[in-house]
């Protein structure tokens, strides 16, 4: 072979193929020539593709995890290069946050340190994976050079009135001593140390995202690239409904309960009013000493419980009796004003109409505390209404609602809509479940907030020239519940811009999903000193064309990045308002027990040492093959045998076929010029470059790994074949399979005789006048019933057809939750998996 000048023993146990070598030397050649430094701007005769991974915190070294999503990454860049497209493929670190503090902590390192050194052994990780980045574009958000701009972001969202200070009940993580956004709470538990969130009130800053929630709902129908599973999530986040907004007047007083609802053709079936115990409602209500302090204790109990217990349907409904009453605005009817902790502050008015009849919550607490049960509805088509369903707006008509009854459900919430709004007690209106961003944090490491409080002036933003109000090097910087920074006095201590009198920087810092809502802009023009970046630039490179991450950030990072491109939109310095035409989430990785990879739980397993070992293609090779890009991985060494095989006693033998004597580069041959056997093999090969066209854009990997190893035994099984056409399926074969093993393809290439870089060799493209049928259709059995079909080549190889198999929607949907036992193939004629 060319550089390491050594082969494979195809009788050999231990492969000779030297791959620490030709890894470092096409490693170094690459960087040498530049091979995937993009320019500043695109060239305007080349199609250009920005392919972008989501940035890594710096908590630690890479994992398997880590390795798989930038792998995918590294695939699709490296083919989109080899179409004769312009590439930009940029990296760089998520360094400011709660990861790499905590991680900092634990180890009694100062957070900057520890960061800056992670960052420096990733990066080396990363660099012998042989990972295509840019690193002339690297970005780290906790340098002055980037996080300058974060609060250049954050002076320009509160000149625009989208950042404000309130005080309000915050989701307060007593382990980590900060405050969390809600997209950082799941169920109930503090994302990054599984401890028990609970509520506090705290005076907080906030980005006033709701201003942008219609935008963020309707224009998801223009995210075609992106997966329905995610834009369905973001959906349901966001939680925009219709409905209408009626108020009952608390009884010989002055002022009214607002209450919304989706169902106001239900409000003559209400039974009782249900306020937040939190609720300021709650507060407003005139009670005894007594009853007041009955509520607050209540209160605190409710606060102790997590917003998932409380929301239940199951869970038993507790609530205290306020002694007091408001008028149904409808019916006139005395309604008793209840606290009940299954109602949430934060959703709609922090009220609920209590309609028994036709919602299980309100009902099993009518039946708790012997409360009115009340029919308003029946379905239109006649079946009764079972102990626990809900009549739908679509099946309902009105029963025992005055003047509005008889009416079908739809029609009867337009018409009870405009009475009440021509009555002035009520009106249609929307909500939402999305909630103003909370990006305030305790903690020190992060971007300080650009404002100083003075008594005099209020906020007062630091000028833009006097940006960035930089992270002050402190000893002390463990969390006491309050910023660290507080405690500093020669940063939190200032001069007022506007008046001079004494004032106090902001002692928080900024939730780390500030720094990565914009990191994909700052690609564009990594280096720029003087603005967030050139408009031309990123109007040029933007929107990204590929973002591969994990579905875990769908309705966090996913969200918060596609407001700010909104925002900056706004703005008027770029021309797109959505930051990514196609997202792609790739599987977890798992350990053998099945539980995914994480730093925090100390299950991961480094690539260094399978590398070292095995080398870095035939690690990606195993990685790429275990299972489809979007599915999960249950990551285990014995992966490496078969790949390993593969690329050490087929792939690397390839050569040895390949005639370099033979100039003749043909790329497509006629039926009459070949023998029958040529012909086969032709057709053969040109319906895996077609499948494998599909595979790539889908990111199957796998499946291109099983047809190459299709397509080398049919190579090497054609021995009386014409030099060019065999030099040509040659050709193909390591040009397809280049993106997933890059350092043994160079080399391959290069001992062919190609002194450009096999990347910069174009990609094969199927010959459509070799496209016949050669293909059957088999079903797939599991457990002895068929569940699903593939269609593949009659004598296709196991790996194809159960690779085939496991991509088959319907098969997947059937092994779901199962564990494969056995796996039973006859080429052509059965395949069955055993599984239970």
């Amino acid at each position: 072979m060319n550089n390491s000048e050594t082969k494979t023993d195809t009788n050999s146990a231990a492969p000779k193929y030297d791959f620490h070598k030709v890894e470092l030397y096409w490693q170094k050649k690459w960087e040498e020539d530049g091979l995937f430094t993009a320019p500043d701007m695109p060239d305007s005769d080349k199609e250009k593709f920005y392919m972008l991974v989501m940035f890594a915190y710096p908590s630690g070294d890479i994992h398997m995890g880590h390795f798989r999503n930038y792998i995918i990454g590294d695939a699709v860049a490296r083919r989109e290069l080899m179409l004769g497209k312009q590439v930009m493929h940029p990296f760089g670190w998520d360094a400011f946050g709660l990861p790499a503090e905590r991680a900092a902590i634990k180890r009694n390192l100062n957070p900057a340190d520890w960061t800056e050194s992670n960052i420096g052994v990733s990066r080396e990780t990363l660099q012998k994976v042989g990972i295509s980045f840019d690193w002339s574009r690297e970005v780290v958000t906790c340098r002055k050079d980037y996080y300058r701009w974060s609060q250049w972001l954050f002076l320009k969202l509160f000149e625009k009135g989208l950042a404000y200070l309130k005080e309000a009940l915050v989701n307060w993580c007593p382990d980590c001593l900060t405050v969390l956004a809600n997209e950082q709470v799941v169920n109930g538990i503090c994302e990054r140390c599984d401890s028990k969130v609970q509520k506090k009130e705290l005076r907080q800053w906030y980005f006033k995202i709701t201003d942008y929630a219609d935008r963020l709902v309707d224009d998801l129908d223009k995210l075609s690239g992106w997966p329905d599973n995610v834009k369905s999530m973001q959906r349901e986040w966001i939680g925009r409904s219709y409905g209408a907004e009626a108020t009952f007047q608390v009884e010989d007083e002055k002022w009214n309960i607002p209450v919304y609802t989706t169902r106001l053709d239900t409000i003559y079936g209400v039974t009782f009013l249900a306020l937040a115990p939190e609720s300021k409602l709650a507060e407003r209500l005139n009670l005894s000493d007594a009853k007041r302090k009955e509520i607050d204790d209540y209160r605190q109990e409710a606060l102790l419980k997590t917003e998932i217990d409380r929301g239940s349907e199951t869970d038993e409904k507790t609530g205290i009796f306020s002694g007091l009453y408001a008028i149904n605005p409808f019916s006139g009817e005395r309604i008793p004003i209840w606290i009940a902790d299954y109602v949430l502050a934060h959703y709609g008015t922090g009220a609920v109409m209590g309609v028994p009849h036709n919602d299980m919550r309100d009902k099993a607490f009518a039946q708790k505390y012997n409360l009115p049960i009340r029919q308003v509805l029946k379905t239109a088509d006649g079946s009764e209404i079972s102990d626990g369903e809900v009549v739908t707006i679509e099946n309902g008509i009105t029963v025992n609602s005055g003047r509005f009854s008889d009416l079908p459900s739809s029609e009867a919430i337009e018409s009870m809509s405009a009475f009440a709004e021509k009555g002035g007690f009520g009106k249609k209106t929307k909500q939402f479940k999305l909630h103003d961003w909370l990006i305030s944090r305790q903690r020190y490491w992060g971007t300080p907030i650009p404002i100083i409080h003075c008594d005099k002036c209020g906020l007062v933003p630091v000028a833009e020239s006097a940006l960035p109000v930089e992270l002050p090097i402190i000893t002390d910087y463990l969390p006491k519940g309050r910023s660290p920074l507080a405690d500093v006095a020669s940063f939190t201590n200032v001069k007022c811009p506007r008046c001079n009198s004494n004032a106090k920087r902001d002692a928080d810092t900024m939730d780390t999903f500030v720094c990565s809502s914009w990191y994909h802009l700052r690609y564009a023009d990594p280096e720029n000193k003087d603005a967030l970046f050139n408009t031309d630039k990123a109007n040029a490179w933007l929107p990204v064309d590929k973002y591969i991450g994990g579905i875990t950030h769908a309705t966090g990072h996913l969200i918060f990045f596609r407001f700010i491109t909104k925002f900056l939109s706004d703005l008027g310095l770029i021309n797109f308002d959505e930051p990514a035409k196609e997202l792609f989430n790739h599987g977890m990785v798992s350990d053998s027990e099945g539980k995914v990879m994480s730093k925090s739980r100390g299950n991961v397993v480094s690539p260094i040492e399978l590398m070292k070992e095995r080398g870095v293609d035939v690690t990606r090779l195993a990685m790429y093959f275990t299972a489809p890009s979007d599915k999960e991985v249950l990551w285990s060494d014995a992966a490496l045998v078969g790949v390993e095989k593969f690329l050490l006693n087929k792939v690397c033998n390839l050569a040895d076929l390949y005639d370099a004597q033979n100039t003749d580069l043909k790329y497509h041959f006629k039926k009459s010029e070949l023998t029958s056997a040529e012909w086969d093999l032709y057709v053969g090969l040109n319906q895996r470059l077609k499948r494998r066209q599909d595979d790539y854009d889908n990111l199957q990997y796998n499946t291109v790994i099983a047809s190459m190893m299709e397509l080398s035994r049919d190579i090497e099984r054609a021995k009386a074949v014409k030099p060019e056409l065999r030099n040509y399926a040659v050709r193909c074969l390591i040009q397809t399979l280049a993106p997933l093993i890059p350092h043994t393809a160079e080399e391959i290439w290069a001992s062919l005789g190609f002194t450009k870089s096999i990347f910069l060799s174009g990609w094969p493209i199927a010959d459509p006048d070799a496209l016949v049928s050669q293909t059957i259709t088999m079903g797939v059995q599991i457990n002895g019933k068929v569940r699903g079909e593939i269609s593949i080549a009659p004598d296709a190889i196991a790996e194809v057809a159960l690779s085939e198999a496991k991509a088959c929607e319907s098969v997947i949907r059937h092994l779901e939750g199962k564990t494969i036992i056995k796996e039973i193939y006859i080429p052509g004629r059965v395949l069955n998996i055993v599984a239970k």
